[in-house]
């Protein structure tokens, strides 16, 4: 079997070392059976499960591939995406704003009949998020969402709030690109990594196995999780993907500050310390700070309909987006 081109793939060159260590068990097994043949009953279980484990890794390295042939891709990147909504400053209350931009965007996206998946999310004990990941898939995913990166500040009157005091609370935006191809070269070395049971709410684990993943990128400290997927195969495939595509936005905000000033547009620079909106739920009005316009109508845009809010930041960059509510 030539494993080489599974090897070389950043997607599946964990699965493709799996594979390898299946095959020195199951030559160490067979070694076994030759040198006591009064063994063969005992391992003949032990060789069945063995290739079962093979053939379904192979499954999945050969699925992959086949999708990363089958994804079409444009000039900006890919179609599909990370977005990571983390709580900010606030308390509980950054936490509640997180989970309404998230869901803001994820009925965004339903209603643009894009496929979303959660990859990992955390709850605070208001309910809201603590952080939250999903994966996105959709043609010009990318391109409609990729100035949404940074920090959303919400100002309003908390229901807990007795003497009516406004607070200001904020939500850190990520949009991370899964590009098809990619230069960012990760060594298994370099890698720690972590399973554990996937847990539901209240602290109940949803499954008896192993299957959370956690990846720690050893050089950078860069730290991903999938909890979301049924089996530990398919959790590592989703935290690599996250991993390569937060090293290649690492780089290429490198790459970005070395020529910032030939850039002819400052917005969507992928800075996520940079403070890009306002929602004011008392004045019902959300302000983009970067092309300093406003628009009505909150409770709207929260439910998904942040159409005209995307299509303004694409406009202004001179790349309009077809809207599609």
């Amino acid at each position: 079997m030539d494993l080489e081109k599974f090897l070389q793939n950043q997607k599946t060159s964990y699965l493709a070392q799996s594979y390898q260590k299946l095959e020195r068990e199951e030559g160490e097994t067979l070694k076994m059976i030759e040198s006591d043949p009064t063994l063969r009953d005992l391992a003949h279980s032990e060789l069945e499960d063995l290739r079962m484990q093979k053939e379904e890794v192979m499954k999945q390295m050969e699925e992959i591939v086949v999708s990363e042939e089958k994804e079409s891709f444009d000039g900006l990147g890919t179609n599909e995406i990370i977005l990571e909504v983390r709580a900010g400053a606030g308390g509980e209350e950054a936490s509640l704003f997180a989970e309404e931009l998230a869901h803001m965007y994820t009925t965004y996206a339903k209603n643009k009949g894009w496929g979303v998946a959660v990859v990992d999310e955390s709850r605070s004990s208001a309910g809201g998020y603590k952080e939250a990941s999903f994966e996105i898939r959709g043609k010009d995913v990318y391109k409609n969402l990729r100035f949404e990166t940074g920090v959303h500040r919400i100002q309003r009157v908390p229901a807990t709030e007795k003497i009516g005091r406004v607070h200001t609370s904020t939500a850190t935006v990520a949009v991370l690109p899964v590009r098809k191809k990619t230069n960012i070269e990760i060594k298994p070395s370099d890698l720690e990594i972590e399973t554990s049971r996937s847990g539901g709410a209240g602290g109940q684990n949803v499954n008896k196995v192993e299957t959370a993943v956690r990846i720690i990128h050893k050089p950078t400290g860069i730290d991903v999780r999938s909890t979301a997927q049924r089996s530990q195969l398919k959790n590592k495939e989703m935290a690599m993907s996250i991993l390569i595509a937060k090293l290649q936005a690492k780089k290429d905000a490198e790459e970005d500050s070395k020529h910032s000033a030939d850039r002819k547009s400052q917005i969507g620079t992928a800075d996520r310390s940079e403070k890009i909106r306002t929602y004011n739920i008392l004045q019902d009005r959300i302000t983009d700070h970067r092309i300093k316009e406003s628009w009505h109508n909150i409770e709207r845009i929260l439910e998904g309909g942040i159409g005209p809010i995307l299509e303004a930041m694409a406009n202004f960059n001179g790349e309009p987006v077809e809207e599609v509510e």
